[in-house]
């Protein structure tokens, strides 16, 4: 009598999780589902006006407001802030593409693009607007939009036992 208590109790603790597992699977499925339904709906007419959220028009839109330029050295002007780029730390050399913002501060290209493209559109020193908020809101929102649960354990573990009410170390 025992065993079969003890056979019933493996059951539904087995049973369980196969549909607390179940149940996870579907709500991811439909929150996918449920994004790229609305990335793929026209939105508000507000949105409609801005620039596409793909990274090549980031960056055109980057490139159309502040334009690249070649460095050249200056041998007579003393040694300044401006020969060094501050997010690399590393020394302008004659024919880096450089760009210089509308608050007078100097960047690499690359090292610059790639700061506007991980923060929120704005000078890496002063923190003056590169780009309008919209346009580097946009891009932000397409790109954590397009992330969902990238299957680790880890995360999956944290999930159910948030479902099961902290008792899941139990199983494992």
């Amino acid at each position: 009598m025992a065993a079969v208590t003890q056979i019933l109790s493996h059951l539904y603790t087995i049973s369980t999780v196969f549909l607390t597992l179940l149940l996870l699977e579907l709500l991811i499925s439909f929150r996918t589902l449920f994004k790229f339904l609305s990335s793929t709906t026209p939105s508000s007419s507000s949105t409609a006006l801005l620039p596409p959220a793909s990274s090549a028009a980031f960056f055109n839109l980057i490139e159309s407001k502040v334009p690249s330029t070649l460095y050249k050295l200056r041998p007579l002007a003393p040694d300044s802030s401006e020969s060094s780029c501050s997010v690399c730390l590393s020394k302008f050399e004659e024919g880096d593409q450089i760009r210089r913002l509308k608050c007078k501060h100097t960047f690499h290209k690359d090292c610059l693009d790639r700061w506007l493209e991980q923060e929120f559109a704005t000078c890496p020193l002063c923190r003056r607007e590169v780009l309008p908020r919209e346009a580097a809101g946009r891009l932000r929102v397409r790109r954590e939009a397009t992330q969902e649960y990238d299957g680790s354990d880890e995360e999956l573990i944290f999930l159910l036992s948030a479902l099961q009410g902290n008792n899941l170390h139990r199983l494992l």
